[in-house]
């Protein structure tokens, strides 16, 4: 990871400065969109924190049971050593969920209406934090103009692809949260769009593979594609249509220009600092 500063005998990284930057953003634009539909928002910020400590779990967990299971049963006490990196986003994405989901009806809150607003806010924090990502992809040709150098070798901007695919799945999330056509259908599509996003950056980068070009993440985005698919099909077809699927044009242009300069900002900050 790359080192920023020091505070006394701690080290700042960017890694982590960009997700407390994304985290802080998110949570911003969530708490605006609760409290202008009426939720309330102290109960939903414990909601969050509770779903973060499961994400965080849940990354752990699946990261050590996918990718390297032999050498955390050889040394358990490793697992613990997240500060070494090891966290899977699909065991995130699950692990917070799944704790979401037990928060949620337990407080008895309407699930897919939070799901929905939380969706646009989740994507634009993990899209913010993946500037600082260091996971860079595989080698690329030096004349291509867009690749990073690392350790001489000219490489992959992996995070810069997903942080502009992730800004525009975000603008089209947020235009959607404003006109649904039923409960669950912003949460499924940012679970739908996002897989499809993190299927097509996996392409770039190098990781285990288990049939021909598709990688251990390949096959978890195909899983989480399909049940998104099961799970906005069935939503669709057990509840009214809502309003109209059209976006108004003030709000088409508006969040066009925002996503526009989302992503000129970031490769900025990104080249700047990862280059």
């Amino acid at each position: 990871m790359k080192p920023i500063f020091n505070v006394g005998p701690f080290t700042i990284y960017f890694f982590g400065i960009m997700i407390a930057i994304g985290a802080l953003i998110g949570l911003l634009l969530f708490i605006r969109e609760v409290k202008r539909r009426g939720f309330n928002e102290k109960i939903l910020i414990d909601g969050i924190f509770y779903s973060l400590i499961g994400g965080i779990v849940g990354a752990r967990l699946i990261y050590v049971l996918v990718y390297n299971p032999s050498f955390y049963f050889t040394n358990p006490m490793e697992i613990l050593s997240i500060h070494k990196g090891g966290l899977s986003i699909h065991g995130g994405i699950l692990g917070g969920l799944i704790v979401g989901y037990i928060f949620l009806k337990r407080h008895k809150l309407p699930l897919f209406q939070i799901l929905d607003i939380a969706a646009p806010s989740l994507i634009l924090a993990q899209g913010i934090s993946r500037i600082g990502c260091d996971v860079f992809g595989g080698p690329i040709s030096h004349s291509l103009p867009w690749g990073i150098e690392f350790k001489g070798e000219y490489l992959h901007p992996a995070q810069a692809y997903e942080f502009i695919l992730n800004y525009l799945l975000f603008g089209y999330l947020w235009l959607r949260l404003k006109r649904p056509n039923y409960y669950g259908q912003v949460f499924t599509h940012y679970l739908i769009g996002f897989l499809v996003i993190r299927g097509i950056v996996e392409f770039s980068r190098i990781n285990p593979m288990v049939m021909g070009l598709l990688s251990v993440s390949h096959v978890m985005s195909i899983l989480g594609i399909l049940f998104g698919l099961i799970l906005s099909i069935y939503l669709r077809q057990n509840q009214i249509k809502g309003q109209s699927s059209l976006f108004d044009k003030n709000d088409l242009v508006k969040t066009s220009v925002s996503v526009l300069i989302l992503i000129t900002v970031s490769l900025q900050v990104y080249y700047s600092v990862q280059g």
